[in-house]
């Protein structure tokens, strides 16, 4: 201990134990000169890797160059070499360094660090299980990149994401409390803080965003590319958790902030808490100050093993906005499939989806639309507003191949289905599809037929109608799915057309609030709807063809206001 110490008190001559090769690492080694002796040794002796010990004693500026040091210039800086700390963690000086010591076991060339459990020191199991281990972080951030490049993604900036297993928050809080406990006294670490020390997923994000940058060739911002990092607790410390809390009752105090246990064992508090403690993350400050630091025991038993690391890349959803026509009576809105047998020759979902899709090299789809038509209804005029959401897109196409596309949708050689200004929008377009929905008027064209001849005065009967208020029970035709409701809507004008030779046939042109069942209005549902067609022209009506030629809605329209 005390060679250890006269090595960290030393002048600056004993800086020539590194290659100062540039500003970076004289202020690292500055800063870890300055640390005091004794905390230091206790930290190693403790299994706290090089990288942890510079983040909690409040390194922030050189944080990110010190975790892309090499392990043998870090352990140079600290005048600790690998085999000296092996042989510190396994030997120990006394009985609380030993058993703590037992969670740290040699990876090769590297002990798992108690706090971060190899984080920090690019230490990590594999999907396979297999333990990997990095030089340091930039090592690591090239793995990551050359998943995004063969990913094939079209980045133009990320957004680097964290997850973390919540013993990590838990082992550093009880590890501080120790050290406030054993050194709270000492003149050095009075006035600090648990708040002001760099976290474990802060420190991350600072060693890796970057080498990042550098090898991707652009820069972290709020971008819709999210590279994602996910730790997992290893399966040991889970078990011995669970084993540990087993048992133990807890009841919930206060406002919320916090979980108290009704078993003083806990008292005791492990070095890595359970994982039934994790939702509260109790703050430093509202632990009894008065507590021994005798009552914080370090077990014996902890794992040794890093967290399992799964990373990914993915795009958040992109949408794409527009209006759709339906021009045949044998299609339906999105795939309609029963017992195993499509109906309808096609879906206008899958007529634009599944043209979008190929583009954006997305993974899959979703389709929404404003409303939607019947099957053997018609879908003209001004189109009905719908959203493509594209998931995981790894490129996104140009204003100029999104019209190409528009225009390939409108040729396709069947002619089902048409598009208005189809271009990429973002989530906004969303909430404006949502909210004009509910507002929404929409008109219609029926081809109708009644059981008597027309006569002149049916004519003005119906057009005098306006703002005509009807009551509709749920359709007899859909009560199999939907609530048996009774509907306040609106008819908000009419006109008959008179069909030439045909005295019993007319079209209907009529404008009405969201929601009104069309059909219903016009022969009356035996009576669930009232007025309607027929009681208004005082015999039997029913409607042979529906066309919507309208959704009047301010979304997805060209600059002009026209779709």
């Amino acid at each position: 201990m005390a060679e250890r110490s006269a090595q960290l008190n030393g002048d600056h001559q004993a800086a020539q134990v590194i290659p100062v090769a540039d500003e970076d690492v004289r202020a690292i080694y500055d800063f870890s000169r300055a640390l005091p002796s004794h905390a230091v040794e206790e930290l190693l002796s403790l299994g706290v890797c090089n990288q942890c010990i510079l983040r909690l004693f409040g390194i922030g500026e050189h944080l990110c160059y010190c975790c892309s040091l090499s392990p043998s210039l870090l352990n140079s800086v600290f005048g600790d070499s690998t085999e000296t700390r092996k042989q510190r963690s396994t030997s120990g000086t006394n009985e609380e360094h030993q058993n703590f010591s037992g969670s740290s076991t040699s990876r090769g060339s590297k002990i798992v660090c108690s706090l971060c459990l190899g984080i920090l020191q690019s230490i990590y199991c594999d999907d396979k299980k297999l333990v990997v281990e990095k030089d340091s972080a930039k090592d690591l951030a090239i793995s990551i990149a050359e998943l995004v490049k063969h990913e094939g993604y079209q980045i133009e900036g990320f957004s680097l994401e964290v997850s973390l297993p919540p013993v990590i928050v838990e082992n550093e809080t009880s590890f501080w409390l120790y050290m406030k406990r054993k050194y709270g006294s000492e003149l050095w670490f009075q006035g600090k803080s648990h708040n002001e020390c760099i976290s474990v997923k802060d420190a991350l994000k600072i060693s890796l965003v970057k080498p990042l940058e550098t090898f991707l060739d652009c820069e972290s911002n709020r971008s819709t590319i999210r590279i994602r990092l996910t730790y997992t607790q290893p399966e040991a410390l889970s078990q011995n958790s669970t084993e540990k809390n087993e048992g133990v009752k807890r009841r919930k105090i206060g406002t919320g902030n916090g979980l108290e246990t009704a078993d003083d064992d806990l008292k005791c508090s492990d070095f890595s808490m359970s994982d039934a403690d994790a939702a509260v993350e109790k703050p430093l400050e509202s632990l009894q100050t008065s507590e021994s630091s005798e009552n914080f025991k370090f077990s014996s038993k902890l794992v040794s093993e890093p967290c399992q690391l799964v990373f990914s890349c993915y795009r958040t959803h992109i949408y794409f906005g527009g209006r759709y026509l339906k021009y045949s009576r044998n299609v339906s809105q999105t795939r309609w499939i029963i017992d195993d047998e499509r109906m309808g020759e096609a879906s206008v979902e899958e007529l634009i989806g599944c043209n979008i899709l190929p583009l954006c090299r997305g993974d899959t789809y979703k389709f929404h639309a404003a409303g939607r038509e019947d099957i053997d209804v018609r879908m003209l005029g001004s189109g009905r507003p719908f959203l493509v959401e594209i998931q995981n897109a790894r490129h996104v196409p140009s204003e100029m191949s999104v019209k190409n596309l528009e225009k390939e949708i409108n040729e396709l050689e069947k002619k089902l289905v048409g598009v208005k200004n189809l271009k990429i929008v973002g989530s906004q377009g969303w909430t404006l599809m949502r909210e004009g929905e509910s507002e929404k008027q929409k008109q219609y064209a029926a081809l109708v037929w009644i059981s008597r001849p027309l006569k002149d005065d049916d004519f003005q009967s119906i057009s005098s109608h306006k703002d005509m208020l009807i009551m509709q029970k749920t359709p007899v035709r859909v009560l199999h799915r939907r609530s048996p409701l009774e509907r306040e809507k609106i008819i908000h004008w009419m006109r008959m057309e008179r069909i030439s030779g045909h005295s019993q046939y007319f079209l209907l042109h009529l404008c009405t609030q969201a929601g009104t069942y069309i059909k219903e209005f016009v022969h009356g549902d035996l009576g669930r709807t009232h007025p309607s067609i027929g009681s208004i022209l005082d015999c039997r009506a029913e409607i042979l063809q529906l066309d919507v030629t309208d959704v009047k809605m301010d979304c997805f329209l060209t600059e002009e206001g026209y779709p």
